[in-house]
C-alpha cells in the first residue's frame, strides 16, 4: 500500500495464467500519461486448496507462477515506457478483496478479462472484474478490447444517466479524453417505456439533464471537444454499438456493489461482458448515496 505522501500509482492486476501485453501496455501507458507509477500486484491464495497432493508446494508452485508472470508484465511495461516508475508485488489472498484493498490507495485499478460466463462469474474463485469494480475505492478499467484510434479526432464516450452518481463518470471521462487530445462524446439513452402507461421523458427535458451533467467540463477542460447524443434503445446495447470505435467507455457504479458485486448495475456489468473497447467504471462521488439527494 502507499503512504499518504507518495503519489496514487495505477494499479494492475496481473493474471498468472495470461499476461496480456494489451492490458500491461494499456496500463503502463495510462501511467506515463498521468505522471505516475506503475504498481503491478499478483495474488496468491494464501491457503491450500489441492486435495491430491501436497498442499505447501501447490502454494509454491502458484507464488513461482505469479513471480514469473510479475517478471514478464515488467519487462513489456519498461520495454514501452522504459523511465515509467514500476514496482512489482506478490501477495497473499484472494485476487478480488486483495485488489478492492489495493484501491483504497490508487488512482486506478487495471483489470484484463478472462471472459467468463455470467454463472462462472458468480461459481469461480477466480472472477475479478465484476467484484472489483463493484466495490473498488477508486475507478476501475477492465480491458477487454483494445482502444480505437482510427476515427479522427478518436473519441471517448460516457454513459450518462442524469442521476447523481454519474457526476464523478463525467469528470473522470473529460480528463481522460483531455489528456489523450481525444473528443468527449456525452451519451443519454432514452429507454422505451416497458410499462404500460408509464410516462415518457420528453426530450427537451433529456436533454435539459445531459447538458446539466456536463455542465462541469467546460470549466474543468476548456478546450475539450464535446458533443451531446440522445439515442433511443436499451442502455447496453446502444453504449456497445458505439463503444465500437471509442478509445474507451466510461459509466457511473451506483452505490457500494453490496459484498458479492452482483450490486454493481446492469449497464457497467453488461459493458464489462459486451463492450468494444475498454471500459471504466467510476465509484460515485461522496453524498450520492444519500436518498435525499436523489432525483426523482
Amino acid at each position: 500500500m502507499t503512504s499518504p505522501t507518495e503519489p496514487r500509482p495505477i494499479v494492475l492486476g496481473v493474471d498468472a495464467r495470461q499476461v496480456s501485453p494489451m492490458v500491461v501496455g494499456w496500463a503502463a501507458a495510462e501511467a506515463e500519461r498521468r505522471g505516475l507509477p506503475l504498481r503491478l500486484v499478483q495474488a496468491v491464495p494464501d491457503e491450500p486448496r489441492d486435495l491430491h497432493g501436497d498442499g505447501r508446494s501447490f502454494l509454491q508452485s502458484l507464488r513461482d507462477a505469479g513471480s514469473v508472470a510479475l517478471e514478464k508484465a515488467e519487462g513489456i511495461a519498461l520495454e514501452r515506457h522504459p523511465r515509467l516508475p514500476v514496482q512489482s508485488v506478490l501477495r497473499e489472498g484472494s485476487p478480488a478483496p486483495l485488489l478492492c484493498e489495493e484501491s483504497e490507495g490508487a488512482a486506478l485499478v487495471v483489470l484484463g478479462s478472462r471472459r467468463l460466463g455470467r454463472l462462472e462469474e458468480k461459481l469461480s474463485r477466480y472472477s475479478v472484474t465484476v467484484p472489483v469494480s463493484a466495490q473498488a475505492h477508486c475507478p476501475v478499467a477492465v480491458v477487454r478490447e483494445p482502444e480505437h484510434t482510427t476515427l479522427r479526432p478518436p473519441y471517448v464516450v460516457v454513459g450518462v444517466d442524469g442521476s447523481p452518481w454519474c457526476a464523478a463518470a463525467v469528470r473522470f471521462a473529460a480528463d481522460l479524453a483531455a489528456r489523450r487530445g481525444a473528443a468527449l462524446r456525452a451519451v443519454r439513452v432514452r429507454r422505451t417505456p416497458v410499462r404500460p402507461f408509464e410516462p415518457l421523458e420528453s426530450e427537451s427535458e433529456i436533454r435539459r439533464r445531459l447538458f446539466e451533467a456536463t455542465a462541469g467540463c467546460a470549466a474543468d477542460e476548456p478546450d475539450l471537444d464535446l458533443t451531446h447524443e440522445v439515442i433511443g434503445g436499451h442502455p447496453v446495447d446502444e453504449l456497445v454499438r458505439v463503444s465500437a470505435h471509442a478509445l474507451a467507455v466510461v459509466v457511473g457504479r451506483h452505490g457500494h456493489g453490496g459484498l458479492t458485486g452482483l450490486r454493481l448495475g446492469s449497464v457497467p456489468h453488461g459493458l464489462i461482458r459486451q463492450a468494444l473497447c475498454p471500459v471504466v467504471t467510476v465509484p460515485a462521488g461522496p453524498g450520492a448515496d444519500d436518498p435525499l439527494t436523489r432525483e426523482q
